[in-house]
Order: structure tokens, then C-alpha cells, then sequence
């Protein structure tokens, strides 16, 4: 998936701002690959309601896959309540996940990258900076629901019993 720049659609293209990737080797479901970068795409702001889902026979052309794994993932969305699908038009996002503003994402992905500069310049290759994110990440959980048991269950910015 590339979420860093828009797609200029040509001709034919979809209006899409997302084009989906494909990692054969994470052992990751193919239709919950594509459900799980669309709700990263929501998650960080680059789709919104309204933003149009590549085409079923598009993301088939670029991937190489079956028509019914992209059906499989879109009703995923639609069950989720994310997307929705308009006859004849395609699928198009319902609604967002997004909790944090643009200006705020740009500013935590620069500290990121900072920090990935340090932890390759400590000798971490990739599968050591994922598992020292993970364990952080994990650990932070643990003591965030430690000291408010209801702060695991609501994410910051979210209501309870809301879909954002």
C-alpha cells in the first residue's frame, strides 16, 4: 500500500487514493492484507468518507488475485461499517478511524524516523526494531491499563460504544 502520496489517476485509473501491496510471505491472509492497509490508510487520515476504494477488477489486474478475495475484503470493510458499496460505482469509505490530526501524524512519523535512524546506527536490523517496538508498545499497554483498567478498552480521542 502507498499511504505517503496521493495516486494521479490516469484515464482508466481509479479516483482511489490507495493502491494496495501484497506481502507473500507475511502468512497474512491475502483479503485481510487489503482490509488491514485500508484501516491503516483510515487509521492515519490519508482515506476519508467519501474516498473511493480502488475497483474489484483493478486491484485483480495489478495483484494477480481473485476477484472474490477483493469481494471477500470490501464486505469485511461493509460489515465493519467502514465502507460501502454503491451499484455500478464501486466502494467508497463510510467512515474513519482517524484519531490524530495530519499535522500531528507528520510530526510523530519525523520522531519515528529519527528513531529508526538511531536504532539501525545501534546495530537493529528490521525484525529487531519490530520486536523492540513491540515489546515497548506492549509493556506501555500493559501499565497504561495497570493505572486506569478503562484506558485499555477506549482509545484517546474515542468515545465508548462509538465508531469514530
Amino acid at each position: 500500500m502507498q499511504v505517503d502520496k496521493p495516486i494521479s489517476p490516469g484515464p482508466a485509473a481509479s479516483r482511489s487514493p490507495i493502491v494496495f501491496r501484497l506481502d507473500p510471505a507475511s502468512g497474512v491472509p491475502t483479503y485481510l492484507q487489503l482490509v488491514q492497509q485500508v484501516e491503516h490508510a483510515l487509521r492515519l487520515g490519508y482515506l476519508a468518507p467519501g474516498d473511493q476504494l480502488p475497483k474489484v477488477r483493478e486491484v485483480v489486474a495489478d495483484l494477480a488475485i481473485n476477484p472474490n478475495t477483493v469481494l471477500k475484503a470490501y464486505r469485511d470493510l461493509e460489515h465493519k461499517g467502514l465502507a460501502s458499496g454503491r451499484p455500478g460505482q464501486g466502494t467508497f469509505v463510510k467512515a474513519t478511524l482517524s484519531q490524530v490530526g495530519l499535522p500531528e501524524i507528520a510530526g510523530l512519523r519525523r520522531a519515528l524516523r529519527a528513531w529508526l535512524v538511531d536504532s539501525a546506527a545501534a546495530g537493529l536490523d528490521e525484525d529487531g526494531m519490530v520486536a523492540l517496538f513491540s515489546s515497548t508498545l506492549r509493556d506501555f499497554h500493559e501499565r497504561r491499563s495497570e493505572a486506569d483498567p478503562g484506558a485499555a478498552l477506549t482509545p484517546p480521542g474515542r468515545a465508548v460504544g462509538g465508531a469514530a
